[in-house]
């Protein structure tokens, strides 16, 4: 699984960034920011290719519908918030007019 490996490979470099800084004698929350900032960049320029391979095994899974993108009760919940906006736009609210026509008179 490619995003399993691209995603312990970012951890594995966040680790080592925040390791690295910690020896040097930084600490506190700056630690984790810097580290984080420093990871990141670094995980950009030296794992392109596992980023790559991650997005497209993403990209072929969607494609080939395996699993679900989303959980029964979440797609539940859009079809029901669906059915009421169509309802909404169809009928208008209690008192009021449809449609109103212009009137011709000022």
């Amino acid at each position: 699984m490619p995003v399993v490996t691209y995603s312990l490979l970012r951890l594995g470099v966040f680790v080592l960034a925040l390791g690295g800084l910690w020896l040097a004698g930084m600490g506190s929350w700056l630690l984790v920011i810097v580290a984080t900032v420093v990871a990141a960049a670094l995980s950009y320029v030296l794992f392109g290719k596992q980023r790559v391979a991650a997005a497209q095994w993403i990209a072929d899974r969607r494609a080939e519908g395996t699993g679900p993108r989303f959980s029964r009760a979440v797609e539940d919940d859009a079809a029901a918030e669906d059915a009421i906006a169509d309802r909404l736009r169809e009928e208008p609210p209690d008192g009021q007019i449809a449609s109103p026509s212009p009137s011709s008179t000022p």
